[in-house]
């Protein structure tokens, strides 16, 4: 099966992204879903309109999206033909309160393995970018630093999100206190491409879902990332279930975290 052209979807995802997103940005209303997220009308209209034009562009694709009913979710799941895997609006919450880290991320899954990954950041109008096996980019440069090298007094930058960790490991964290500065951006989209641009050396988050990590776990691989879930298994299974990862670019760091974390 050919893939889209990835010069049209990303045209089409900038162009929504500007009208839908950036126009309500820090003055919209939200309500919360049953599982405690929030939701806007950005979300919704975000999600219909890359629906309706997606489906005109890309016929042969179904589509996943997050804001879709569970049992619309699982239906896609178990036809296992080609589809769009979409969050439409990733950092829903920063989004309400004008904080300017939101994206719109998309994943394109064929035969149960990531194909293409987009994401996009409308307020810095950064592209993040990856057809499997072609390497990842951002606004058309590919992604291509050096490894970083690691020793144990190396200050180390975290993204990690404590509040969906195992308790224990949450704990250990912050009581043993192995990296040097800690932060969480509040979007799972972005997590993923700026730590496939090295702007952190570590990233550790618990309570992913399948659109969280559908492109951009796919992007961080095709720019030389090293990601494993907490129990052992590729971050990516193509299922709805809850993930909780560990993911780094360099792999000494990579492997110092995996044993420290005691992953089995």
């Amino acid at each position: 099966m050919l893939l889209p052209d990835i010069e049209k979807l990303k045209s089409l995802v900038k162009a929504a992204a500007d009208d839908v997103l950036l126009k309500d940005f820090g003055h919209s209303e939200f309500e919360y879903k049953s599982d405690g997220s929030v939701v806007t009308p950005a979300d919704l209209a975000m999600q219909d309109r890359l629906e309706k034009e997606l489906k005109q562009q890309w016929p042969e694709y179904d589509i996943l999206g997050e804001e879709m009913s569970e049992e619309q979710q699982l239906a896609v799941i178990n036809a296992r033909g080609a589809y769009w895997c979409i969050d439409p609006l990733d950092g829903t919450s920063n989004y309400a309160a004008g904080l300017p880290f939101f994206a719109v991320s998309i994943g394109l899954i064929i035969d149960e393995q990531q194909q293409l990954g987009l994401i996009y950041d409308p307020v810095r109008d950064e592209m993040f970018t990856a057809i499997k096996g072609q390497g990842a980019y951002l606004n058309d440069c590919l992604i291509n630093h050096n490894e970083m090298k690691f020793t144990e007094d190396k200050p180390v930058v975290a993204e990690i999100d404590l509040k969906r960790l195992p308790e224990a490991l949450a704990v250990k964290l912050v009581t043993e206190s192995i990296f040097a500065s800690q932060r969480n951006i509040g979007s799972s989209a972005i997590d993923w491409c700026w730590m496939a641009a090295g702007r952190f050396d570590v990233y550790l988050h618990g309570g992913q879902k399948l659109w969280d990590y559908a492109a951009g776990s796919l992007i961080f691989s095709e720019a030389g990332g090293l990601s494993v879930s907490l129990d052992n298994e590729n971050v990516f299974r193509g299922q709805l279930e809850v993930r909780s990862v560990l993911a780094c670019y360099d792999k000494n760091l990579f492997d110092y975290w995996y044993d420290w974390i005691g992953i089995k």
